[in-house]
Order: C-alpha cells, then sequence, then structure tokens
C-alpha cells in the first residue's frame, strides 16, 4: 500500500488548509463561547467542493474518493472540531445516505444542492431512549393512500434546525425487526416538522445539534429511499462510511493538539532553556506523533478499501476507535504539556481536548467499536 500523497491529494490537502486558517481559524474560540453555527462559512466550504467530496460529477460534486476525504477532515479538524463535524456529517449521512441508496430520481432533486452547499444536510437516527438500540426506535410511520406520515422525535441531530434537506429513519415495521425500519427524504418547511436545539455541548460547538419533532409529517411515496423495511441495513452501510468520517475528524483533532503542543514547548522556557530540551516534553511528543501516524495509516487503510469497494466494517471501526481515543489522549497530553496555560481558554489545548470528547461517542461509542471488532473477529 502506497498512501503518499498525490498531487491532485496535495492541492486538495493545500486547499483546505488555507479555507481552514483564512474562514476559520480567527473565529473558532468565538462561534464556541456563543455556540454558534456559521452557515455562511459552511456554504464557502460548499462553493470550494468540500460538501460533496464524494459525490460524482455528473450530480453536481466533486467526484473524488474517501482519500481527499479523510485529507479534507483532517485539515478542517486540526484547526476545529466543530466545523469539521458539520462538514463531516453533511457529507457522510444526510447526502452520502442519498448517494449511495436513493434512486436517480432522487440523486438528481437533491444532491446536485447538497453537493454545492446551497443546501444543507441532517440526517436522524438517534432518539431519546434509542442510542445504539436502534431497532426500539418510537417514531414510527403509517402508509395513508400516496403519503406516509411520520410521528415521534429524533435528538442529537447536527443541523436539525438550520436543514433544507433531512434523511430520516422512522419504524414501519414491528419494534425489534431490522427489517421494519425505513427511510425517507424530508424537505424543510414540511408542515408538522420542527426542532429545539440543544445547548451547553462541551465541544464541538460549532457545529449546530437539536432535537426534531415530527407532528404528522406527511412525506409523499417517492421520498421513500429504497424498498420499505430496507432502512436498518442502509444506516449500517453509512455508518461504516461515517466512521471513516470520525476518524479522519478525530485525527485532525489529535494533529492539532500535537502541533499546539510542539509550538508550545518550544517557546516555553523553564530553568534557562526551551521544555522541549526535557525528556518528560519530549518523551510525550514522541508518542503523540507516533500514534498521529498510526491513527493515519488506519485512517488510509479503510479509506483505501472503501474507494475498492471492499467490506470495511472491521477497519472502519479500527480507524474510529484508535483514531478517536487518541485524540483525547493529545487533547490531554497537549494540556499537560502547557502545565497552567493550557487550563485556559487563551490556549488551544482545552478546546482539542473538549473536541475530542465527542469523537469517542458519536456514530458509535469506543464501547461500540470494539463490540463491532469483536464480533467481526470471532466471525472469522
Amino acid at each position: 500500500m502506497n498512501f503518499e500523497l498525490s498531487e491532485n491529494q496535495l492541492m486538495i490537502q493545500d486547499m483546505t488548509r488555507n479555507f481552514a486558517l483564512k474562514e476559520v481559524l480567527p473565529f473558532r474560540n468565538e462561534w464556541d463561547e456563543k455556540e454558534h453555527f456559521p452557515v455562511d462559512v459552511l456554504k464557502k466550504a460548499g462553493e470550494l467542493g468540500l460538501l460533496g467530496v464524494l459525490v460524482p460529477t455528473e450530480y453536481g460534486g466533486s467526484g473524488m474518493s474517501y482519500l481527499e476525504y479523510v485529507t479534507v477532515l483532517t485539515e478542517l479538524g486540526k484547526v476545529c472540531g466543530g466545523f469539521g463535524l458539520s462538514v463531516a456529517a453533511h457529507n457522510s449521512l444526510c447526502t452520502g445516505h442519498i448517494l449511495q441508496h436513493g434512486n436517480e430520481a432522487q440523486k438528481m432533486k437533491f444532491l446536485p444542492k447538497l453537493a454545492s452547499g446551497e443546501h444543507i444536510g441532517a440526517w436522524g437516527l438517534t432518539e431519546p431512549n434509542t442510542g445504539s438500540d436502534a431497532m426500539r426506535m418510537q417514531c414510527v410511520a403509517r402508509k395513508e393512500g400516496k403519503e406516509w406520515v411520520i410521528n415521534g422525535m429524533k435528538t442529537w441531530i447536527t443541523h436539525a434546525l438550520s436543514a433544507d434537506v433531512y434523511v430520516i429513519l422512522v419504524r414501519t415495521g414491528d419494534l425489534l425487526d431490522s427489517n421494519g425500519i425505513s427511510a425517507f427524504i424530508i424537505e424543510k418547511g414540511t408542515p408538522g416538522l420542527s426542532a429545539n436545539k440543544i445547548t451547553q455541548k462541551v465541544g464541538v460547538r460549532a457545529s449546530e445539534t437539536a432535537e426534531l419533532y415530527f407532528d404528522n409529517v406527511r412525506v409523499p411515496e417517492e421520498n421513500l429511499i429504497g424498498q420499505e423495511g430496507a432502512g436498518f441495513k442502509q444506516a449500517m452501510k453509512v455508518l461504516d462510511g461515517g466512521r471513516i468520517s470520525i476518524a479522519a475528524l478525530s485525527l485532525g483533532v489529535a494533529k492539532g493538539a500535537y502541533e499546539a503542543a510542539v509550538a508550545y514547548a518550544k517557546e516555553r522556557e523553564q530553568f534557562g532553556k526551551s521544555i522541549s530540551n526535557f525528556q518528560a516534553i519530549a518523551f510525550k511528543l514522541a508518542d503523540m506523533a507516533t500514534e498521529c501516524e498510526a491513527a493515519e495509516l488506519l485512517c488510509m487503510q479503510a479509506a483505501d478499501m472503501k474507494n475498492r469497494g471492499l467490506n470495511i466494517t472491521k477497519q472502519g471501526a479500527f480507524a474510529k476507535y484508535y483514531a478517536s481515543e487518541i485524540a483525547v489522549k493529545n487533547g490531554n497530553e497537549a494540556m499537560q504539556i502547557m502545565g497552567g496555560n493550557g487550563y485556559t481558554k487563551e490556549y488551544p489545548a482545552e478546546k482539542y481536548l473538549r473536541d475530542a470528547r465527542l469523537m469517542v461517542i458519536g456514530e458509535g461509542t469506543s464501547e461500540i467499536q470494539k463490540l463491532v471488532i469483536s464480533r467481526e473477529l470471532l466471525k472469522a
């Protein structure tokens, strides 16, 4: 395997880095403090093709591969985990679900505006009492003529307030039946659809999160994605790719924390010399760098396998589990290296640590990743 970045990937990396440094870095602390979701900046990312990275050009996307996708999210994560999360959720969940499982009419109708950033996408699976246990979902849809009527709620939904297009998983069959869940596309402004913002999050505060409510929401039958009852299987495939997203974003956060720690260690002096000269600090940096390299290799391996159409359930879980745990560890180590300064918001270590905590929870906790990995190992 050769994961050395190609000329095109280096261009994408440079473009994304410049965008993040110009459009995100100057405002990240303000967004974090105010829990502000910068829709205007997200749309600028869409103008650069960063919201349709995996969407083929015939649907208005950038037509790139998962290797470029990892590069994009890593660069964004190095600057702001919250903004990077919004880009990841838009690409891999809502847009990704329609791309992977929608019919041609649905792709032609929804993908061009999602890929350009004209429309913002949201994806809903989680409910108050059904996180990892998705088959117990209580949000239901019943068929009435040529429409489906949806009632219930979803929670922890990225972009639930600002989205123009939603892909929602609801129960259309019996409880606990994996063939009793279906996926629907719902458009903004549909009567009965409302949302309420979730505030006071620990991290990724620049990414909008909300509860989503359905009160007799009527959806035309042509907005059913795939076959009735196929939603759960679709969601599991979407989440396989989503794990690459969170792994790449985690890698970016881990690298950002590491780079901030290196810069600080070189500048900070104690006992007449830079603290980077002390083994206690230098060894921490060595561990952080090594673990970033290992996480990057796992991310690129999963991305390469995804590009080749191979099953990535195990490799995606490997990458997501390891990279997210390393993001937390590096954030913590960066704060330790910065000492008292790292405990303040004047330095970036505490934000990297706060953002990293979401990575070991979202799109499957670390414990769920270990469950997925162990099942795959024992199956083999």
